[in-house]
């Protein structure tokens, strides 16, 4: 299939529903074959890719392409998550792309140590936002393959 007419499932994490909207605009004008979810702590996150609670049926839960982690998340943060994600056997694949406000070097290194694919800083305007969105986007699902499930 090509792959740019591949239907990709983006799940966000964030708790901001401010910067879920924005993210979701920015994300919007890449492309029309993007199916973009949200959840708004570590724990709902986890939930998620599991099939666990309110997302027990996978239909309703498809398995993401690609995440979108903040690390300031509530119940869990996202390094704690972002661990697990890459100590999962089943679920390390999914690539995983840090968004946060962060720009410290500790940040940094440790999510890269903890297997992010990607660090992307929240820019502070929309249209950098935007701008930021459009190029990741088009690395992530024009550019690079993607494992398939």
């Amino acid at each position: 299939m090509d792959k740019r007419r591949k239907r990709v499932t983006i799940l966000i994490a964030d708790d901001d529903p401010d910067d879920q909207r924005l993210t979701s605009e920015a994300l919007a004008g890449s492309g029309p074959l993007r199916d973009i979810r949200f959840v708004s702590d570590g724990e709902e996150l986890l939930d998620y890719l599991r099939h666990r609670g309110k997302y027990a049926d996978a239909t309703s839960a498809p398995r993401p392409g690609l995440i979108l982690l903040d690390l300031n998340l509530p119940r869990k943060d996202g390094r704690e998550v972002l661990r697990e994600i890459k100590q999962d056997p089943v679920l390390r694949l999914i690539p995983v792309t840090v968004l946060t406000v962060s720009n410290a070097e500790t940040d940094i290194h440790r999510v890269y140590d903890l297997g992010a694919n990607s660090y992307l800083c929240k820019p502070r305007s929309y249209t950098g936002l935007v701008d930021a969105m459009r190029s990741w986007s088009r690395f992530w699902l024009d550019t690079v393959e993607l494992p398939d499930r």
